[in-house]
């Protein structure tokens, strides 16, 4: 029950707004004045970003801060301004901050891109601002990350606090809730150092210069003198002066309301702490309770989880191992099918680079079977012909020769006739009888031309010429005409 009540307790205050959240650094019970109506002086220089003029509080009173462009810490970062808030019956300043979104500031419209929610005034972009034209005064010259987008005020007033009688009544939206949450960077040293400056200077007091400062913006921190000051050219509504009774009951109710909130502070902070003292003994009483239940509810809970998840395991492994199983004949049948595929078709290109080679080979062996024999045809019939040319060549020659033997035969036999008749002659009678007058001796025909020689037997020895009788002496007639041999 006890951590039910906590938890409640915590809801509430995150369900309470930021504005009754803030810790004010002064408590006063008199509104500030209304903002004033001034102009934004020239930019300095590109990198610096401007932070709204704003109401402060001191031993005088209220006094002016005017407005100035600062350096930012760091790239990236943006400037929430602070603004007067209503609560616990009396306004509290909350302070401005540096972060990477703008928070909520109260819905104060302070002007220059800060009408009340967010900022319009421009954007960081790879580590450079660029300035929105419309609400910034920027010398283009020299600041070229510019744009122009008009920003349209639903709701123009100079009231310068949230809450409260005739405050804005604006509340912090989800996303202003989580920028307020998130890391802030407070104001810097410049920032500081101009307040300081602001606190005194006599002349920005709210009682001397009644809402219309002379000195409402500068183009830097500190400055209220030169060229980049710019005055105030009318105060945002009618200065109220507050009478000096009425400033000392004032004062008074302030110190006494100051008291009395110290004590009720100092009650509220030991019945806090008695409170807390219950609380983290009850909480220390719950907590063990607690996690006695739940070590035993834990351990419990172990014990079923380590018993399911061993069912689980055994029965995740028998699963696993009959799908294993299963795979295994699967993949066994697929791999003898796919071996048996592969021997087919490695048989089948065997078979087929076999017969391939077979008929290469033969053709092969045809082509060098021709070949040779087309060379030895060409060999036995260059052979033929060079035999044939011998042949021919000897057979003229053995018939040369015997056409030179029988020529010498016919001569010889032509000379051995020629002798009988010489060796007849001798052998007459110087003084014969008158011969009769022989026919002239037939001419021997002219030798026929021989055929083609053929082998021929030996030649047979000529037969020895026989010795012819002495003739006759021819009978004593009377001399007749020779007859004309016959030819």
């Amino acid at each position: 029950m006890r951590t039910i009540r906590l938890l409640l307790l915590a809801f509430l205050i995150l369900a309470i707004p930021a504005t009754l959240l803030a810790q004010f650094g002064v408590s006063i019970t008199i509104a500030p004045p209304e903002l004033p109506v001034y102009e934004q002086p020239m930019i300095p220089a590109a990198g610096y970003l401007w932070t709204p003029g704003y109401w402060s509080y001191g031993e005088e009173g209220y006094f002016w801060v005017p407005g100035t462009w600062v350096e930012p810490p760091e790239a990236g970062l943006l400037w929430t301004p602070g603004y007067w808030g209503w609560g616990n019956n009396a306004y509290g300043w909350n302070e401005g901050y540096w972060g990477e979104q703008v928070g909520f500031y109260g819905g104060v419209n302070y002007g220059f891109g800060y009408g009340g929610v967010g900022y319009g005034g421009g954007y960081w972009n790879n580590g450079a601002f660029n300035y929105n034209t419309s609400v910034n005064n920027v010398n283009v010259t020299i600041v070229h990350n510019v744009y122009n987008k008009t920003v349209i005020n639903t709701t123009v007033t100079h009231v310068s606090y949230n809450g409260g009688s005739g405050g804005v009544t604006a509340r912090p939206t989800a996303a202003e809730e989580t920028a307020a949450h998130a890391r802030h960077t407070p104001a810097t040293a410049a920032q500081t150092e101009h307040q300081q400056a602001a606190s005194k200077n006599h002349e920005l007091l709210a009682s001397v210069n009644k809402g219309r400062p002379a000195i409402a913006a500068t183009s830097k921190p500190g400055e209220f003198s030169g060229k980049g000051v710019v005055a105030a050219k009318q105060a945002g509504a009618p200065y109220k002066a507050v009478a000096p009774e009425n400033k000392a009951a004032e004062n008074k109710a302030t110190e006494n309301k100051t008291a009395e909130s110290k004590a009720a502070t100092t009650r509220s902070n030991e019945n806090k702490a008695a409170t807390n003292k219950a609380a983290e003994n009850k909480a220390s009483e719950n907590k063990t309770a607690e996690s006695k239940a739940a070590t035993t509810r834990s351990t419990e809970n172990k014990a079923a989880t380590n018993k399911a998840a061993e069912n689980k395991a055994s029965e995740n492994k028998a699963a696993a191992s009959r799908a294993a199983t299963t795979r295994s004949n699967e993949n066994k049948a697929a791999m003898n099918k796919a071996a048996e595929n592969k021997a087919s078709e490695n048989k089948a290109a065997e078979s087929k680079a076999a017969t391939t080679r077979s008929n290469e080979n033969k053709a092969a062996t045809n082509k060098a079977a021709e070949n040779k024999a087309s060379e030895n045809k060409a060999a036995e019939s260059k052979a033929a012909t060079t035999r044939s040319n011998e042949n021919k060549a000897a057979t003229n020659k053995a018939a040369e020769n015997k056409a030179s033997e029988n020529k010498a035969a016919t001569t010889r036999s032509n000379e051995n006739t020629a002798k009988p008749k010489a060796a007849r002659a001798s052998t007459e009678p110087s003084k014969a009888p008158a011969a009769h007058a022989q026919p002239a001796p037939r001419e021997q025909a002219a030798p026929r031309a021989e055929a083609a020689p053929r082998a021929q037997s030996a030649p047979h020895p000529e037969t020895a010429a026989h010795a012819q009788p002495a003739p006759r002496p021819a009978a004593k007639e009377a001399p007749k005409t020779e007859e004309r041999p016959r030819q």
